[in-house]
């Protein structure tokens, strides 16, 4: 399934994970990625990091409890493509259009973000799901659903470009 977030020429990839091989030609390394997620149970991964191909592919898994919208963050990223799956949980998830945001810290290339303050669309990312964002992609994520906080585990993968 193909979302659109903000309702113009704007898309987002939001899908269940079981589809996520459908995708595999959005970029080479997406195959691998998918192949990891094909050969781990991923609601059994520990936090941290796992690398699949180095620097290039890596997966951080992740367990938080969700926040409140009035306590989120904006990030997009230049280096790195993200794929979010929830293991566990759920949890709102905000986009904007790199171009209707405004930047508020200045990228840091070595952690391949810069932050920003947008006014976006927000949507739930329920268990089994994933999003896609690209460099375009201002994003908030790890939002509580509802405004009530909640225990998430979700795993990032980072495609590098």
């Amino acid at each position: 399934m193909f979302l659109s977030i903000a309702k113009e020429r704007f898309i987002v990839i939001l899908d269940s994970i079981a589809n996520l091989g459908q995708y595999a030609g959005v970029h080479p390394r997406f195959k691998q990625a998918i192949e990891f997620l094909q050969t781990h149970d991923i609601k059994t991964l520990e936090p941290g990091r796992y690398e699949i191909d180095g620097s290039h592919l890596f997966a951080n898994v992740q367990h938080y409890d969700t926040k409140l919208k009035a306590d989120s963050i904006w990030e997009a990223h230049r280096k790195y493509y993200d794929i979010q799956i929830v293991a566990e949980g759920a949890e709102t998830l905000g986009h904007s259009p790199i171009e209707r945001a405004e930047e508020t810290t200045a990228y840091n290339e070595e952690s391949d973000y810069a932050l920003f303050a947008a006014n976006g669309d927000f949507f739930t990312l329920n268990e089994g799901y994933f999003v896609f964002f690209a460099p375009q992609d201002v994003h908030s994520p790890c939002v509580a659903v509802d405004e009530k906080p909640a225990p998430v585990k979700k795993i990032v993968i980072k495609v590098e470009i």
